[in-house]
């Protein structure tokens, strides 16, 4: 009933059109030189469409301030001479918290003939200079507005063409075909762990990303052939930003959902100070879920989650960021079948933080350095028990933490408009101790699988040289190297891009890149209990995983808001670990988290191909939408030579996105009405079945034939309404987003229960509704 009313509201509004604002907020920031991260004195910025046009000039810092613009969407339009102009879309202005904007601008490499406001805008560009395909940037507008995505930047990346998650809730990306265990995972710079709550061993998802989207400024996010400056990375990188605060008045939003309460708060320090901090603290309320009995978590999800950023500039060559984030989560209970029968207890807590300072020095008006120091650690304990007559019986515990130092320094250096050279390297010191053992059912002893501490080194450099050799071609090319000092492997990887822009509003794009992966410290480590009592480790050894990337594609801006884009691929992935048995399937190609103690040998292989398409019209008028489809193969070969479907080998993804924002009510209410809606068809993923005969024999799961069923194909609709209305110095936010709304229930995988010898179905995440409330003043 209540989806219906919401749909019919929607309906009503659709006839209903902009009206005239009578709040107003204050736009300002700062334009400087993408290249050299120097301010641009004169810039000029307007509101389009503003009538009597609205605009400033930059100061001597690169500064502008624009008063009395009108609480809602605006378009900025920016332009300096001898720089091409850009355009920022559907920019929201609320009358709580001013629109502060850090616009970098590339320097044209032809002189101006005369000056054309032509507003044209094409918001596919990413904002590493060096990226030139398989590269999209993402704002915090589009985490919110996105339905289902849960103010999740890896749940609002899986509508890009290439990328899926995963249908049964959690947030593993995987990025064309590849391992979600292949992602890299940045912020302001740096290398950081997987950022997310109730995270395994070795994986890169979760439930719930710690870091909360009102932290985030525009970001990067990555599919393949990176930049130079990009290691230790397979399928994907998420190149995330967190936004500065206002630095010249306190600002605050209180958000209350069913998914945590949340408090952020920015200001200055000083007046006459240009420092600023952002903090945002968050306790998750899923407890209250679960006690409703609207959703069966096995046991109550408790976590929290703290993330801040501190600018300190000292004067106009050096500025200072100090930023962190931290999360801790845990999970436990026991878990009942159908009869009430007690058939598992397990018991998780995890934790994961890093904390950083960045220094920014502006050598002149040609070079800058960026140096970052950064410690980063992650901590987990988990065990599994099943029944055992009157009591239980243990079958896996860990306890695992990790500790990382990370020191970066990275030169650039803009030689003219048409070359510019960056050059960088990245030491990382990091700490294990590490304990895993599990349940042998053949005699029944709890085996240790893990039992390590010590430290090792990882290092890499790179360089990277961008030529523009014409206003219309742009060419990046460059080198990344990784050693890691555990084995002393190492991994020297070329990467090439290139953009031509042949015609107006029309591109052609291609790039290379060798690419490399670390596994997680638990593989190096993993060992197998002997006959004697003794013990073997097996894959000390083992060399890095590689992959080589090959990307052409095909960019149009068939309107000033319109832009569409097709892009094949061919990823070639060798050096993979596999199990050490010419008989065997076994490949970590397969792997999203965990670890193995198997014997492995790098002689396996795989490879990646497709298409990808993307037509998409940015947010105009209060409209956009984004469709995506793509068509893929996802094959492994392991020792045993035979190739077959990966894990991954889904087939297709297909993706349309859509939303409206409505003017409800009298103008001066300053009431806005948001409908969004997504719809994914999703190719359903192979699993190992469960040999049922034989795993009552040995009384704990046995596979059968690996990968050799298919799920089911994955239906997903997600839908979200709200409405925000701005009053004098406040905005206040209602939404309703809903996960699975026809409650599909697609098989996903099966898994034996222990407890009563009977094997289990994994479906889809169903129907999940999440409700929020969010007040800034």
């Amino acid at each position: 009933m209540q989806l219906r009313i919401l749909l019919a509201v929607q309906l009503i509004m659709v006839g209903w059109t902009a009206y005239t604002q009578n709040l107003t907020q204050t736009v300002r920031g700062r334009i400087v030189d993408e290249d050299t991260q120097g301010p641009l004195i004169g810039a000029t910025v307007m509101i389009i469409g503003s009538d009597p046009i609205q605009g400033a000039t930059t100061d001597l810092e690169g500064e502008f301030r624009i008063e009395q613009v009108a609480v809602g969407r605006v378009d900025l339009l920016v332009r300096y001479i001898g720089y091409e102009e850009r355009v920022l879309p559907g920019l929201l202005v609320g009358a709580a918290k001013e629109a502060v904007l850090d616009i970098p601008m590339a320097e044209s490499i032809e002189a101006l003939q005369e000056v054309v406001v032509t507003a044209k805008q094409d918001k596919s560009e990413v904002l590493n200079e060096m990226a030139l395909v398989s590269a999209r940037s993402f704002t915090v507008d589009e985490t919110k507005r996105f339905a289902g995505s849960l103010n999740d930047p890896a749940r609002m990346v899986a509508s890009y063409a290439g990328v899926q998650s995963n249908a049964e809730g959690s947030n593993e990306i995987v990025v064309r075909g590849n391992s979600s265990r292949g992602i890299l995972w940045r912020l302001e710079g740096v290398e950081i762990p997987n950022p997310n709550h109730f995270a395994d061993e070795g994986s890169t998802g979760g439930p719930i990303n710690a870091l909360n989207s009102t932290m985030l400024n525009d970001s990067d996010f990555f599919t393949g052939a990176f930049a130079p400056e990009y290691g230790n990375a397979l399928s994907g990188v998420f190149d995330m930003q967190l936004r500065k605060g206002n630095n010249e008045q306190r600002e605050y939003t209180f958000t209350a959902s069913t998914l945590g309460l949340d408090f952020t708060a920015e200001g200055p320090f000083a007046n006459n100070y240009n420092g600023s901090y952002l903090v945002n603290y968050r306790y998750s309320s899923l407890a209250l879920i679960a006690e409703a009995g609207l959703m069966d978590f096995g046991g109550v999800p408790k976590y929290q989650d703290l993330s801040f950023k501190v600018d300190l500039p000292v004067n106009k060559r050096h500025f200072l960021t100090l930023f962190g984030l931290g999360g801790l989560s845990q999970i436990g209970g026991d878990e009942e079948n159908d009869e009430g029968e007690l058939t598992y207890r397990f018991d998780f807590s995890g934790g994961m933080g890093v904390t950083g300072l960045v220094h920014n020095y502006l050598i002149n008006d040609r070079m800058f350095i960026k140096n970052i120091v950064s410690v980063s650690g992650t901590a987990n304990t988990y065990n599994d028990n099943i029944p055992d007559g009157e009591g239980w019986k243990r079958i896996e515990e860990n306890d695992i933490s990790k500790s990382t130092v990370r020191v970066s320094s990275a030169w650039n250096y803009k030689i003219n408009a048409r070359n510019k050279l960056e050059i960088g390297g990245i030491y990382s010191r990091e700490r294990f101790d590490i304990m895993a053992r599990s349940l042998n059912f053949e005699t029944d002893v709890l085996e240790t699988d893990l039992s390590d501490a010590g430290s090792t080194d990882i290092y890499q450099g790179y360089a990277s040289w961008r030529l523009r050799p014409t206003e219309d071609l742009t060419m990046t090319t460059g080198l990344h190297y990784l050693h890691f000092g555990f084995n002393n492997n190492f991994s020297v990887e070329p990467r090439f891009g290139l953009r031509w822009d042949f015609a107006e509003r029309q591109a052609f794009t291609a790039g290379f890149g060798m690419h490399s992966k670390l596994e997680s410290i638990a593989i190096y480590l993993g060992r197998q209990q002997n006959e004697d009592g003794s013990y073997t480790m097996n894959n000390e050894d083992l060399e890095i995983s590689k992959s080589a990337h090959f990307v052409m594609g095909y960019d149009r801006m068939l309107s000033e808001n319109t832009h569409f884009k097709i892009e094949g691929y061919y990823q070639h992935l060798y050096d993979i670990p596999v199990e050490n048995d010419r008989t065997s399937a076994f490949s970590l190609s397969n792997f999203i988290e965990g670890y193995t103690t198997l014997d492995l040998v790098n002689e396996g292989t795989g490879r990646n191909y497709g298409v990808e398409l993307t037509l998409e019209r940015y947010l105009t008028r209060g409209f956009y939408y984004l469709g995506t489809v793509s068509l893929y193969r996802s094959l492994y070969t392991a020792l045993d030579g035979v190739e077959r479907s990966s894990m991954f080998d889904g087939n297709y993804v297909a993706n349309f996105l859509a939303g409206k924002e409505f003017a409800v009510g009298r103008p001066e209410k300053q009431r806005t009405l948001f409908v969004n809606g997504k719809l994914a068809f999703i190719g359903g993923a192979r699993y190992t079945p469960i040999d049922l005969e034989a795993s009552r024999e040995l009384g704990t799961a046995v596979d059968g034939p690996l990968l050799s069923e298919k799920g089911d194909d994955v239906l997903v609709t997600n839908l979200a309404v709200g409405w925000r209305r701005d009053k004098k110095n406040t905005t206040r936010e209602f939404k309703i987003d809903v996960q699975n709304v026809t409650n599909a229930q697609a098989t996903v995988r099966e898994y034996y229960v222990e407890a009563t010898e009977e094997i289990s179905i994994s479906k889809q995440l169903p129907f999940f509704p999440t409700i929020s409330y969010s007040i800034s003043f």
